[in-house]
C-alpha cells in the first residue's frame, strides 16, 4: 500500500481534529448549555484553541455544526406529528418529542432562539419546523381538540417552564418531566378551563429565552 502523502496526511489529521471538537462540543453543550467557552471545549477535545478556531472561527460556527442533525430531527418530529391521522395525538406527540429533546440536551432550547446565516442547512430545517408547527396547531384547533387561544409562542412557554426541570432536577428530571407535560397538555385541551391573560408577543417571548441564555453564560463564566 502506498504511503499517505504529506497533504493527505495533513487533511486526515485536520478531519480527525474536527470530529474530536464536534464530539466534545456536542457533549459539553448537552450537559452544560451553550455558555461554555471555546477554550474549555478545546481542552475537552484535547486540541489547542488555535486548532479549534481554524475550523470554527466563532462559537456560532461551532454551534451550527454541532446542531445541524438536531435541527433536522426537530423538523422531522414536526412533520411526523402532522402525518398522524388524529390531530390531537399528533400535537401531543410533538410536544412530548420537543421536551424529550430538551431533556437530553441543555443547549437545544438556546439553539432554537439563535440564527445561523452561514449555515443554510440549519436555517432551512428551522424554517421547515416552524411552518409545520403552525400547521400542527391550526389542525388541532380545527379538529376542536386544542383550545382556540393557544399560540405558537405557547410552545416556547412550554420550553421555558420545562427548562427549570432540566436545569434543576438533576437525575430525577426524567421522572418529573412527564408529570409537568401531562398537566400542561390537559390545560391545552379544548375548550380550556377559562380565559387566559393576553399572550406575550413573539419578540417578548424570544427575549425571555435569550435572557435565560445570558444567565447561563454568566453562571458558566463565574
Amino acid at each position: 500500500m502506498a504511503a499517505m502523502g504529506p497533504d493527505k496526511h495533513l487533511r486526515a489529521d485536520a478531519e480527525r481534529n474536527r470530529q474530536r471538537v464536534i464530539a466534545a462540543a456536542r457533549q459539553v453543550f448537552a450537559d452544560e448549555g451553550l455558555g461554555v467557552s471555546m477554550r474549555y471545549i478545546a481542552k475537552r477535545a484535547d486540541v489547542g484553541e488555535p486548532t479549534l478556531r481554524r475550523r470554527f472561527p466563532t462559537k456560532a460556527d461551532l454551534v451550527a455544526a454541532v446542531f445541524e442533525d438536531k435541527a433536522t430531527a426537530y423538523a422531522d418530529a414536526a412533520d411526523a406529528a402532522l402525518a398522524e391521522p388524529d390531530a390531537w395525538h399528533g400535537f401531543t406527540t410533538f410536544v412530548e418529542s420537543l421536551v424529550g429533546m430538551q431533556l437530553g440536551d441543555r443547549g437545544f432550547t438556546e439553539v432554537l432562539t439563535m440564527t445561523f446565516p452561514k449555515s443554510i442547512r440549519l436555517e432551512e430545517q428551522r424554517r421547515r419546523a416552524y411552518e409545520s408547527i403552525g400547521m400542527l396547531i391550526a389542525r388541532a384547533k380545527a379538529a376542536g381538540a386544542l383550545r382556540e387561544d393557544f399560540t405558537p409562542e405557547d410552545m416556547i412557554l412550554v420550553l421555558i417552564a420545562h427548562a427549570g426541570i432540566v436545569a434543576g432536577a438533576g437525575d430525577i428530571a426524567g421522572k418529573l418531566s412527564p408529570r409537568l407535560i401531562a398537566y400542561l397538555l390537559q390545560a391545552f385541551a379544548a375548550p380550556g378551563a377559562g380565559p387566559l391573560p393576553a399572550p406575550p408577543t413573539m419578540v417578548e417571548t424570544y427575549r425571555a429565552l435569550m435572557r435565560m441564555h445570558e444567565d447561563d453564560q454568566g453562571a458558566a463564566s463565574s
